[in-house]
């Protein structure tokens, strides 16, 4: 989608308009991602959410922090953020890195989101924070959604693509019932829990 290789085959649109045809600069600048390894900068935790839209005002910034729900740890990581190679699997720091980048992406206000693997590594608690602050950031733009599994927490409101039967769409519960890919991935996951 950012054009950082283009498509050897087929095309890719966003509102019928293919991607090669818009300039590489504009079409980067509608993108925001969200990694699995969000990218943490020394400084304070204001400038690493600023990095979204560095002419963002401190209240925008705090407005982001909040719609991430960041502000819950916020006051306790005493504003700062250090590049500690001894805390990087720490998994607090972890959880609070995913909610930086979010604040991140809300902050850049996109018209696309990529989310890769934005929820794969955290606790039950966290991700359904992330997946609350999801819900606001969502609405109203193209959003893909990348995981390695189609887990039903990544996918329950969006879409499971299984080849050959290509992309399955709905709700975690009209997917259930649809019997396809999305419901036997359901069904081997809380086999295994």
């Amino acid at each position: 989608m950012p054009r950082f290789f283009e498509p050897q085959s087929g095309r890719i649109t966003v509102d019928g308009i293919d991607i090669t045809g818009v300039r590489l600069a504009d079409l980067r600048d509608a993108i925001a991602i969200v990694p699995q390894e969000t990218q943490l900068f020394n400084g304070s935790i204001a400038e690493n959410i600023r990095y979204g839209r560095l002419n963002a005002t401190l209240e925008e910034v705090r407005e982001a922090a909040a719609e991430a729900n960041a502000d819950e740890f916020v006051a306790a990581f005493a504003g700062r953020v250090r590049d500690d190679r001894r805390r990087a699997r720490d998994p607090a720091l972890g959880r609070q890195r995913q909610r930086i980048a979010i604040a991140r992406a809300i902050l850049r206000d996109p018209r696309i989101l990529i989310l890769d693997e934005a929820t794969s590594a955290l606790d039950s608690h966290s991700e359904a924070l992330i997946e609350d602050a999801l819900d606001r950031v969502l609405v109203g733009r193209t959003t893909l959604i990348i995981a390695t599994a189609c887990r039903p927490s990544a996918a329950r409101r969006r879409f499971c693509t299984s080849k050959p039967a290509g992309p399955e769409v709905g709700t975690h519960e009209t997917l259930l019932a649809a019997g396809g890919p999305y419901a036997t991935l359901h069904a081997a996951q809380f086999a295994r829990s």
